[in-house]
């Protein structure tokens, strides 16, 4: 097995121990799992050329789809809320991309911008509704219709986004890899070459549009559960930035790149804000800039010419 794959796996143990090895860090890498399952979503959307200031709609979607669904069924178990919100971002997707596939570049960025910006002053001005600027509580579910205590609910969301980041992780990766795929990156380099083949580039641009709106309503709703309520800066377009910036820091394109920069950019922030709160986000915005500088392939691109290097030493050491 080579050292590229090793390395990979033992992360992920570590990961794994967390909760026991350090319980302190537990709640906020849950938070960077979510989150890196949402820039998911972006990195799919790069993969065609094409990037969304605007997919923290589905991002909130889904987490008031959760919330509503408490609120409308109290104790309603953990699978049925999660599975609700889901449904609630990939409809969404759907109707929003048949409009938003149509375009590409700026228009696509700046459309998907505008619908989220509606869908936020629509979360700010029905108050009645959605609780306005203070947002909604998302009280916990139950899991498997038990009531948990909130070390141990809190235990099983950290593990829940891990197994989905991880699966998902898997699936975004082999469709990519898949015909669907295939044809869905060659929107990025030959659109033409889609309609001299009878093929509709809006209809190949929309199936990946819904996964990324997926990617992301599952992103926000496990965001939501662990946090206890959710506001309208879910769907402010200051979200939608962080996660392009994530993305770009995690290698632009890259999955599990998605997951690392999202894990990097909470634990930078976080730290940043408790040591440097009146200048954190010029820290965030140094850390980036020297990525983008020095290594414009992100942490992957870091990550894979280390192990390139080091598998050509081992070549020549043979």
């Amino acid at each position: 097995m080579s050292i590229r794959i090793i390395i990979p796996i033992i992360l992920l143990a570590l990961l794994a121990l967390v909760p026991f090895a350090t319980p302190g860090l537990q709640v906020l890498l849950t938070l960077a799992l979510a989150k890196g399952i949402a820039v998911m979503g972006i990195t799919v959307l790069l993969r065609s050329g094409q990037v969304s200031f605007g997919h923290a709609l589905y991002f909130a979607i889904a987490a008031y789809g959760g919330a509503f669904t408490l609120m409308l069924l109290p104790g309603a178990d953990l699978v049925v809320v999660l599975l609700l919100g889901i449904i609630a971002a990939a409809l969404s997707g759907v109707i929003v991309g048949l409009f938003v596939t149509r375009y590409r570049f700026i228009f696509f960025a700046m459309l998907n911008l505008a619908f989220s910006m509606i869908f936020w002053s629509i979360l700010e001005k029905f108050y009645h509704y959605t609780g306005g600027a203070d947002g909604m509580r998302l009280p916990r579910p139950t899991v498997l219709w038990m009531e948990l205590e909130r070390g141990a609910y809190e235990l099983v969301m950290f593990y829940l986004a891990l197994v989905l980041a991880l699966g998902l992780g898997w699936f975004s990766m082999r469709w990519l890899e898949s015909p669907s795929g295939q044809l869905f990156r060659t929107l990025k380099t030959n659109e033409t070459r889609l309609q001299y083949l009878g093929m509709s580039p809006q209809r190949v641009m929309l199936t990946g549009y819904v996964l990324s709106a997926f990617l992301c309503g599952v992103g926000g709703i496990i965001m939501g559960l662990v946090q206890g309520v959710v506001t309208p800066e879910y769907a402010f377009w200051v979200r939608s930035g962080e996660m392009v910036f994530i993305a770009v820091l995690g290698g632009a394109g890259s999955v599990p790149g998605a997951l690392v920069g999202a894990a990097i950019y909470e634990i930078v922030r976080t730290y940043a804000s408790a040591f440097a709160g009146d200048i954190w986000q010029m820290v965030l915005g140094i850390f980036l800039l020297v990525i983008i500088l020095f290594a414009p392939g992100g942490i992957a691109g870091i990550y894979n010419g280390l192990m390139d290097r080091a598998a050509g030493k081992k070549e020549e050491g043979e």
